[in-house]
């Protein structure tokens, strides 16, 4: 017979998955949502302008996540905690938000204004054989031969991704090859949120999870916004609280932001690093499947190249990772900052 606390623990164990994978096809359908509200409010312009534009929905979407981690982990914010955090921790909390809270999302978002959503997915896939690299080069980590054989299967799949899409209208010319501002963006993001990761693993791992989150998400929204504004003018986020704007962002802020990233939160802190690894390397998945139900989007050549050899990598590294994880930390619930970024390391672009 189970013994009680054993049978408690398989429950909250078996919860904490669907929860997971609930968070997975929420997050996975998020960039399908945003190009499906912003292509909304496209018909219906107030004053020449889109209020549901792409920046819009950024900001107001990581408004509506901030306050979801206020809710969750406002209590790790008390003065006998941040009076542990030095000098050092502070910095390097704030170059994580601007690399991953700021830099990154804002790339990410202007890619889906000229790109489709597939690409956006396959290309951000970019990041995990990054992150790997850096922390071989930089940390001086040890990794698995399966480990390897993925990473290098991945950004195979992404070159090809890249390489191999059809001609579309913003183009860049570079030595003779056409490679879209699209996806150039998208890799230019994933380099930014590859580089928070290193910082995280070696800077942040004392850090509690919800400081890390709530100050990226905070700093991030802020640092973004001026920059929006520089680059773009300050009547920008004129229309931010058009009522036809909200209309749709309780929407999707309701939707991908608080109830996502509230299932997600709550899935990770009953299952172990392991299982939510593998249940968010879905996503990619999860994103494609949305992408031609919501949008439309059919995957073209280029996709099923690279996206076969993407998923070849992501399965290599799984059961590499697998192994490794369940004997580092896969029966400790994710709780620190470095698990936090290893179990999302996999998702991609969860929509804030």
């Amino acid at each position: 017979m189970i013994k009680p606390r054993n049978q408690h623990r398989l429950i909250s164990g078996l919860s904490g998955q669907i929860y997971l994978w609930l968070a997975v096809l929420i997050f996975g359908a998020s960039g399908a949502v945003t190009r499906k509200v912003t292509k909304i409010g496209a018909s219906h312009f107030i004053d020449g302008r889109n209020p549901i534009s792409l920046c819009n929905v950024l900001f107001v979407g990581n408004l509506c996540a901030l306050i979801v981690m206020l809710f969750i982990y406002g209590k790790q914010w008390n003065k006998a905690t941040l009076k542990q955090l030095s000098k050092k921790d502070w910095v390097s909390l704030t170059a994580v938000a601007i690399l991953s809270g700021a830099l990154a999302p804002g790339l990410i978002f202007q890619a889906l204004a000229l790109t489709g959503v597939n690409n956006v997915i396959l290309v951000g896939r970019l990041e995990p054989p990054l992150a790997l690299a850096l922390s071989v080069w930089l940390l001086k980590e040890r990794v698995s031969f399966g480990e390897f054989m993925g990473a290098i299967a991945a950004f195979v799949g992404v070159t090809l991704t890249i390489l191999l899409q059809p001609p579309g209208e913003t183009i860049m010319n570079t030595g003779g090859l056409q490679l879209g501002l699209g996806e150039l963006l998208v890799a230019a993001g994933s380099v930014a949120i590859a580089i928070s990761t290193i910082i995280g693993k070696k800077y942040l791992s004392q850090i509690p999870l919800g400081i890390y989150s709530i100050y990226r998400t905070a700093l991030g929204t802020i640092i973004f916004f001026f920059l929006a504004l520089g680059l773009y003018g300050n009547d920008h986020f004129v229309d931010v609280f058009s009522p036809f704007l909200w209309q749709w962002m309780f929407l999707y802020g309701g939707l991908i932001v608080v109830v996502g990233q509230s299932f997600w939160t709550i899935g990770l802190k009953s299952t172990t690093v392991s299982t939510a690894y593998l249940v968010g390397s879905f996503t990619p998945i999860a994103g494609i499947i949305a992408a031609y139900l919501i949008l439309g989007e059919v995957p073209n050549m280029a996709h099923y190249l690279g996206g076969s050899l993407i998923l070849l990598g992501m399965f290599l590294s799984q059961v590499s990772n697998r192994r490794r994880i369940s004997h580092e930390v896969a029966l400790s619930p994710v709780t620190s900052t470095p698990t936090e970024q290893k179990a999302e390391m996999g998702m991609g672009f969860k929509g804030i």
